[in-house]
C-alpha cells in the first residue's frame, strides 16, 4: 500500500488505519471491560463479499453503536467467531468499511471529525436539522456517495434516522436497496441506550449487558418487492415494527422515553 494511496471519498489509507488502530484501542474497554458485549452471529461475515454489502441497524447512541461495530467486523474477519478478545484484530482493519451518518453530527466537534474520517459517509437529514422538523429533498450527491462507497466495500446503516426505538423506517433505505441491489444483513443491537449518554461518548453505567446479533441476509426480491415490502422486511429484521411493542411492558416503553428525555443532544 503507498503511502498517500486514497479511498474513492479522499481519504489517506494510511492515515485512516491508524486512526482505527489508534480509536480501537481507546474503545476496547467499553465493549470488554467497563461493559461486556454479547455477540450472536458473527460468522456470517466470513461468507460475504467485499463489497456491494448493506448492514441495516436499529440505532441508540450516535457513536457507541458503530463504534462496536468496526470492533466486531474485525474480529470476526481475523477469526474471532462471536467475540472481541485480544484488540490485535484491529492491526490490519478492513479499510473499505463505511457507515452512513448526519452531516450535522459529523461535524459537532473534533471527536466527530475524526470518527468520520475513519469512514462515515455524512448525509444531510430530510426531516430534522438542529432539532427542528425540517422537509427538503433528497440530495442526489449524497444516494450517489453511498452507491460509492457500496461499489467499494461494505456499508453500515441506520434506516430510523434517530436513536429513539419504535421510529418509522425511511423509505430512503429501501430505494437504495432496490437500485443497488446489495446484500442486506440486518443487526439488533440492545444496552448501549444503558451504557452511554445519547452521543455514545461519555459512559453512563458500567457492568451493563450490551448485545448485537447479526442475522442471515434478508431475501429480497429485487424486481418485484415493492418499496414498501421492503420497508416492512427490514422493520421486522431489526425488530422495529409496531407489532413488536406488543410484547414490551407497557412500564418498560415509559422507562425508555425518561430516558430518552434525559439523554437529549443539545445543539
Amino acid at each position: 500500500m503507498g503511502l498517500f494511496k486514497r479511498n474513492p471519498f479522499g481519504h489517506i489509507l494510511f492515515l485512516k488505519k491508524w486512526l482505527i488502530r489508534i480509536m480501537g484501542g481507546l474503545t476496547h474497554r467499553r465493549y470488554r471491560g467497563f461493559n461486556e458485549l454479547q455477540i450472536e452471529g458473527s460468522e456470517v461475515f466470513k461468507n460475504l463479499p467485499d463489497n456491494n454489502v448493506l448492514f441495516v441497524s436499529n440505532h441508540q447512541t450516535y457513536f457507541a453503536d458503530v463504534v462496536a461495530m468496526f470492533h466486531v467486523f474485525n474480529a470476526s474477519l481475523s477469526g474471532r467467531t462471536d467475540s472481541i478478545k485480544n484488540v490485535g484484530y484491529l492491526w490490519q482493519p478492513k479499510m473499505n468499511l463505511y457507515y452512513v451518518a448526519a452531516k450535522e453530527t459529523m461535524r459537532a466537534g473534533l471527536l466527530a471529525r475524526i470518527l468520520a474520517y475513519a469512514g462515515a459517509i455524512t448525509v444531510e437529514r430530510t426531516w430534522r436539522e438542529k432539532g427542528k422538523d425540517v422537509n427538503r429533498q433528497v440530495k442526489m450527491s449524497d444516494i450517489t456517495n453511498i452507491s460509492r462507497a457500496l461499489e467499494d466495500g461494505w456499508v453500515i446503516t441506520f434506516p430510523q434516522g434517530t436513536t429513539k426505538p419504535f421510529k418509522p423506517i425511511r423509505k430512503g433505505t429501501a430505494h437504495i436497496i432496490r437500485k443497488y441491489r446489495p446484500i442486506v444483513i440486518p443487526i439488533v443491537i440492545d444496552g448501549f441506550r444503558r451504557s452511554f449518554d445519547k452521543k455514545g461518548i461519555r459512559i453512563k453505567k458500567r457492568g451493563i449487558l450490551q448485545s448485537m446479533v447479526i442475522k442471515e441476509a434478508l431475501d429480497i426480491d429485487y424486481d418485484n418487492d415493492s418499496i414498501d415490502d421492503i420497508v416492512s422486511k427490514l422493520e421486522y429484521a431489526i425488530e422495529q415494527h409496531p407489532s413488536f411493542l406488543k410484547v414490551i411492558p407497557q412500564s418498560e416503553i415509559e422507562a425508555e422515553e425518561e430516558l430518552n428525555k434525559k439523554r437529549q443532544w443539545e445543539y
